[in-house]
C-alpha cells in the first residue's frame, strides 16, 4: 500500500466517528423530515402520503400560523433592532478608558450567558412580576403603575425584550474586541479637527463596527427563529398567543398533537425563511456597506 492510499485511511479512521454521527443525528433525520412534511405521521401508525397538503393547510388554512409568524419577525425586527442598540452602546460605554471598575463591569455584562436557561426564565419571571416584580416596585417608587408584562399580551413581548438584552453578553463581547481592533489615530486625528463625541460614534466607531454588527444581527435572527426554552418556561405560549414563537408552536404539533408531518412541513418552511432572510441581509448589506 502506497502513501496516499495509507495516508487517506489513516485520515477517514480518525474523522469515522463525526462521519457516523453527522449521518446518524444530521444527515438522516434531515431527510426524513423532508420525506415526513409530505406525509400524516403520527410517530404511531405508518406515514400516509398526502403530498403537498401540509404545505397547503399551512399556506391558507392555519390562521395561527400568520399569528406564531408575526410574533417571531417582531422580536427579529423590533427585538433585535432594541438590542443592538442598547449592546453597541454598552459596548462603547466598556470601551472607555477613564472609567474605575471597567473590567468588573465587562464581567457582569457576561455572567448571565453563562447561566443556564431555566434558572434564568425563573429569575425574570420573579423580576417582572406585575405586582411584586423589582420592575414594577421600581416603577411604583416613581408613582408609575407597572404593566403585566408576561401576563399582559401586549407587554409579553417587550418582556421578553428585557431579558434578551440582559442575556446579550456575548454581543457586547464581540462588539468589544472589534472597537479593540479601531486605530486610535482615527480618533486623535478627529479630535484635531474638532470632533466631538458623537461625531466620533457616528462617523468612526459605528462605520468600523459594521462587519460585526453584520455577524451579530444574522446570528441574533437565527437564535429568534431558534428560541424556545424561554417561552416555553414562562408563558407556554400565552396570553393569548402573543409569545407563540415559531419553534414552540413547531415543538407544540410535533410532540404534543404527534402531528409529526405538519411539524416537518414548518420545519422547511422555518428553513427557507431563515435562509431567505440571511441571503436578503447579505445583499442589503453590501449595499448599505456593512462588510466594508
Amino acid at each position: 500500500m502506497n502513501i496516499e492510499k495509507r495516508n487517506l485511511r489513516n485520515g477517514l479512521l480518525f474523522i469515522s466517528p463525526w462521519i457516523i454521527g453527522f449521518l446518524c443525528f444530521t444527515a438522516i433525520p434531515l431527510f426524513s423530515s423532508l420525506y415526513y412534511s409530505f406525509t400524516e405521521y403520527n410517530l404511531i401508525n405508518e406515514p400516509n402520503f398526502v403530498g403537498l397538503d401540509n404545505y397547503k393547510k399551512l399556506l391558507f388554512e392555519d390562521n395561527l400560523f400568520f399569528t406564531v409568524l408575526g410574533n417571531t419577525m417582531y422580536m427579529i425586527f423590533i427585538g433585535l433592532t432594541v438590542t443592538t442598540v442598547v449592546t453597541i452602546f454598552i459596548a462603547i460605554l466598556l470601551n472607555t478608558k477613564n472609567i474605575k471598575g471597567l473590567s468588573f463591569f465587562r464581567v457582569v455584562f457576561f455572567i448571565p450567558t453563562l447561566v443556564p436557561f431555566v434558572v434564568l426564565a425563573i429569575l425574570w419571571i420573579w423580576i417582572l412580576q406585575p405586582e411584586s416584580g423589582v420592575v414594577n416596585s421600581a416603577l411604583g417608587v416613581f408613582g408609575i403603575n407597572g404593566p403585566g408584562w408576561f401576563s399582559s399580551p401586549a407587554w409579553a413581548k417587550p418582556g421578553f425584550i428585557l431579558m434578551s438584552i440582559w442575556m446579550s453578553g456575548n454581543m457586547i463581547l464581540i462588539y468589544l474586541a472589534a472597537l479593540g481592533d479601531i486605530p486610535k489615530s482615527l480618533y486623535e486625528a478627529a479630535s484635531i479637527d474638532g470632533a466631538n463625541v458623537f461625531r466620533k460614534v457616528f462617523h468612526i466607531t459605528l462605520p468600523m463596527l459594521r462587519p460585526a454588527i453584520l455577524f451579530n444581527s444574522i446570528t441574533g435572527m437565527i437564535a429568534v427563529f431558534q428560541s424556545f426554552a424561554e417561552a416555553f418556561i414562562i408563558t407556554d405560549g400565552g396570553p393569548d398567543n402573543s409569545t407563540l414563537f415559531y419553534s414552540l408552536y413547531l415543538y407544540r404539533n410535533a410532540f404534543q398533537y404527534f402531528n409529526m408531518g405538519y411539524a416537518s412541513a414548518l420545519a422547511w418552511v422555518l428553513l427557507v425563511i431563515a435562509l431567505t432572510m440571511t441571503l436578503t441581509f447579505f445583499k442589503l448589506s453590501k449595499k448599505w456597506g456593512l462588510e466594508d
